[in-house]
């Protein structure tokens, strides 16, 4: 017969064992889920698993009093229910109880009732501090040792209501209780005591990585957004190895080495072919190769006295998950390489990509963008050329000084044609280009063709992409004024409406015909295209018109509130005018339609 000391050592000693087990559990991934309060179904799964094995492994564990078991099976239907919740904690218990009940005894079905109400009160503990928002405290050893303690009363309660004979019942309540009490409560706190270093351990480390990569990725940004070359790369490498501390950096291309920062610098030179077996396969393969120097030997493919002992090389990937390079990290023979460092370069890897695959993608668009606007000049100027020379020729004979001033409106044309393909301008310096072309117009129509430039000089210097207002200026002349048998008139103006700007072409034709974007006009589609390119979809080409009255022509750029405001202050400033004729009413807008253009692509 066990007296009460050796019963507290022998359940203590068997405790010991069992938290061992615990502490080698709880460096597996299968801990994971209980370093958290656990919500999702698929935890709530994994912890009814682990908490019932060690719930039966309680029971396994316990000391053989003549029908009875002296046990530290409360540990796991408590946690069960105090990490997973009250059904957790139900399941728990009662799988934990059933397997008792089938060990037989006098006191089998008590246990069996007394540990699914050990797991239903570890749930009902969860539910109280997850509404009292309280969930810090599920992880307070002493916390999970008061539940235990209280568990252990009420399953010696159950025991003698329930166990039979009462006289037997008492007899190993009174041998029993003060031991498991003790072992159960020392042993639970103890257990949450092992989750809790391991669950702060997990979120310092996750704190360290998370600081160490968001740095990382605050130092690189856009780096290798401009290109991923040498002088990009070599400023990334510097980042990489001043924030994740190891031996050396070096980046690649899938032919030779790009950059390297640190240990063994002397011999690892950029511009160098790749002749590593490792960084060649994760080439090769598009897969991570690391070589700890010992499990998987490492030698330095260029030196023999390398100090450099172990290496971790990651694919970068660009479209269609193709490798276009790798990142490798190398530690020198003194040194281990870090789980941390492994996990942290791939991350990095990934974010590194990304940038390069974005740069690439922006780089691609720009190159659209600019062969539509040589597509758009080609389209132009052969015709416009062809319409002015037919021009000067005619007036060459009645006027010599128009000609010259001609030739020279051409001039400033085509050069700022040829100047100015994806620039942001001034305002002013599209005026200017404007200017050109209407001067040649004006010479072609004459007195057909009146033009008035409204723009305040208050807003001359803001911003637009270049080659914006010419075409809108074309079209007005084109599908409007050149239609119309009598006078055409043609205003330009800028206005500030709500910080944006709108710098309106209006014609007195009103010819315009709703259509589908894919029919508006090359030259339109592009203009708006490029303005939401720049400054977003908010800005771009609205139409307004009225059949046969007026088409006005806006486009909506952005600009700051306090120039605005100024320009409000100060009028309308001066009118640029090229030939100027009679100024041009602001057309009637009660019946007037409005279209918002939006292009296709």
């Amino acid at each position: 017969m066990f007296g009460w000391t050796d019963l507290v050592i022998g359940l203590m000693q068997q405790t010991c064992v069992y938290l061992v087990i615990a502490y080698l559990f709880s460096k597996t991934p299968l801990f994971l889920p209980l370093m958290q309060v656990t919500v999702r179904p698929s935890r709530k799964v994994a912890c009814y698993v682990i908490f019932s094995m060690f719930c039966i492994m309680g029971t396994y564990f316990g000391l053989h009093i003549d029908e009875a078991i002296a046990n530290t099976r409360a540990i796991g239907a408590v946690l069960g229910g105090i990490l997973g919740g009250p059904l957790v904690g139900l399941a728990v218990g009662l799988t934990g109880g059933m397997h008792r009940y089938s060990m037989g005894g006098f006191t089998a079905l008590a246990c069996a009732i007394a540990t699914t109400a050990e797991g239903l009160i570890g749930g009902l503990v969860h539910s109280y501090l997850l509404r009292q928002r309280k969930t810090d405290l599920l992880f307070w050893p002493p916390l999970i040792a008061g539940v235990t303690l209280f568990a252990e009363v009420v399953q010696m309660s159950i025991i003698l209501l329930v166990a039979d004979p009462f006289i037997d019942s008492a007899h190993l309540v009174q041998t029993i209780a003060l031991p498991m009490m003790v072992a159960n409560t020392v042993g639970a706190a103890m257990f949450m005591n092992i989750l809790g270093d391991r669950r702060r351990l997990f979120e310092t480390h996750s704190t360290i990585f998370s600081g160490k990569a968001l740095k990382i990725a605050e130092r690189a940004e856009g780096v290798l957004r401009n290109g991923f070359n040498a002088e990009n790369s070599t400023k990334v490498a510097r980042i990489l190895y001043e924030e994740a501390n190891v031996g050396a950096v070096a980046i690649t291309d899938r032919e030779k080495i790009l950059a390297f920062i640190g240990i063994g610098a002397d011999h690892h030179l950029p511009g160098r072919a790749i002749t590593s077996a490792q960084t060649l396969e994760a080439i090769a393969e598009n897969k991570v190769m690391y070589a700890d120097g010992d499990e998987v030997s490492y030698q330095c493919s260029i030196h023999p006295n390398c100090p450099l002992g172990s290496s971790l090389v990651i694919p970068l990937k660009g479209e269609d998950n193709a490798v276009i390079g790798t990142i490798k990290l190398y530690e020198p023979k003194t040194k281990l390489f870090s789980t941390f460092n492994r996990s942290l370069g791939e991350g990095v890897a990934r974010l590194l990509s990304a940038q390069i695959l974005a740069g690439r993608y922006e780089r691609q668009k720009q190159m659209l963008v600019e062969s539509e606007i040589k597509l758009l000049h080609a389209q132009v100027n052969p015709h416009f050329l062809f319409n002015t020379l037919n021009t000067l020729s005619a007036i060459i004979r009645i006027d010599a000084g128009e000609a010259r001033n001609l030739v020279q409106n051409l001039s400033t044309f085509f050069r700022k044609n040829l100047k100015r393909t994806n620039d942001i301008v001034t305002l002013s310096d599209e005026i200017e280009h404007v200017n050109a072309y209407l001067h040649i117009e004006k010479a072609r129509f004459r007195d057909h063709l009146q033009v008035e430039i409204d723009v305040p000089e208050e807003l001359a210097q803001v911003q637009l992409p270049a080659f914006s207002l010419q075409p809108l200026v074309e079209n007005a002349i084109k599908h409007g004024t050149s239609q119309l048998i009598g006078e055409g008139r043609i205003t330009i103006s800028a206005r500030c409406e709500n910080d944006t700007l709108l710098v309106s072409v209006t014609d007195n034709a009103g010819l315009f015909e709703k259509k589908p974007s894919a029919d508006m006009g090359l030259g339109m589609n592009i203009v708006d295209r490029r303005t939401k390119g720049h400054f977003g979809d908010a800005y771009g080409i609205d139409v307004t018109w009225e059949p046969e009255v007026f088409t006005t022509v806006s486009l909506r750029l952005p600009m700051g509130g306090e120039c605005c405001d100024h320009a409000s202050e100060h009028g309308h400033g001066h009118s640029h005018e090229p030939d100027v004729g009679t100024p041009v009413r602001a057309p009637s807008r009660g019946r007037s339609k409005v279209a918002r253009f939006w292009p296709t692509g």
